[in-house]
């Protein structure tokens, strides 16, 4: 088994062991002994540049924080709450099974929200770096674990999603996978999924929910997204290897860095000596095994760290 997979089951089987389950999407804390602490990273964006003017293969892990700054809300934390619930208590396999149309009702005001949000500035530098960077036969990929499509809608073209796609629904009959902004996703659905705590579960049957449209099925869909307590796409994975092996400096932008397995990745490329820059509002678990930090909005910091550099055309 290679290295990332060796790494996730690992993570699994400690999180297990401390009575705490894998987590998509939310905070889990772990015990300190995963995070080795070292020296303070530099803050220097004229050596951070340097170092990005020579890189080849650039790795960019982007988290909450960055879609955050599109006013994309993240139903987690202090007020994080679409009614009463946060996104751990509906985004299971458990919740849809007892009520899918609660589940659907949650799914379907996020899609609405999403489709009025804008890509912001970082999520546009990160797509126009990698479309500059292509034409100096160098490259850049973007992992995620949102599931709002920004990085696409801001022109990424390599993006793998690790949680998948809020805009992408699956047959839980036939198991197709396909493309879907409708919006409504489903008449039933339509002005359904107020947020305030007042309002009222709509309740809709099953028979009126999303169903697949492939001819002789007519399965119930649910959203494309990988939810609380189920495995990352073993393709998605393997790509997702694929990239970091090749990797010579990453950036770790809008990311916590305790949700697992995403949060091992940069401190498994620092521990084999590539750069390693984290972008965040605030210090996270993972700050100083890298080597460098740029704290403040992603918005102002990456734009400028991915800027192009005098030298780029000689070095690629």
């Amino acid at each position: 088994m290679r290295w990332l997979f060796n790494s996730y089951l690992g993570v699994r089987g400690v999180l297990r062991n401390h009575s705490l389950s894998l987590y998509i999407g939310t905070s889990v804390v772990v015990d300190n002994s995963i995070i080795k602490m070292s020296k303070r990273p530099s803050s220097d964006m004229a050596k951070f540049r340097q170092e990005f003017a020579k890189a080849k293969h650039i790795v960019v892990l982007t988290g909450a924080g960055v879609s955050a700054e599109s006013g994309v809300p993240t139903f987690r934390g202090a007020g994080g709450f679409w009614r009463k619930w946060q996104a751990q208590d509906l985004a299971t396999p458990e919740a849809f099974q007892e009520n899918p149309s609660l589940v659907w009702e949650f799914y379907h005001y996020r899609r609405e929200v999403m489709m009025s949000k804008e890509p912001n500035q970082a999520h546009i530098a990160i797509a126009e770096c990698e479309k500059r960077l292509a034409q100096q036969n160098r490259r850049l990929v973007v992992i995620t674990q949102n599931i709002d499509e920004l990085h696409h809608r801001a022109g990424s073209k390599n993006v793998l999603e690790l949680h998948g796609s809020l805009f992408k629904v699956r047959c839980m009959s036939c198991g197709t996978v396909e493309n879907n902004r409708d919006s409504p996703i489903c008449p039933a659905l339509a002005g359904k999924g107020a947020p305030d705590k007042e309002a009222t579960d709509a309740r809709i049957p099953e028979k009126d929910l999303p169903r697949c449209k492939k001819s002789g099925c007519g399965g119930m869909l649910r959203p494309h997204v990988v939810w609380f307590g189920e495995s990352l796409d073993s393709e998605v994975l393997y790509q997702t290897e694929q990239e970091l092996s090749k990797c010579d400096l990453c950036l770790v932008v809008g990311t916590s860095s305790v949700v697992y397995p995403a949060a091992m990745f940069a401190p498994e490329l620092a521990a084999r000596g590539v750069t390693v820059a984290e972008f965040n509002i605030e210090n996270t678990p993972a700050t100083t095994r890298f080597g460098y930090h740029f704290q403040g909005p992603c918005g102002t910091h990456v734009p400028e760290a991915l800027a192009p550099c005098p030298d780029e055309l000689v070095n690629g």
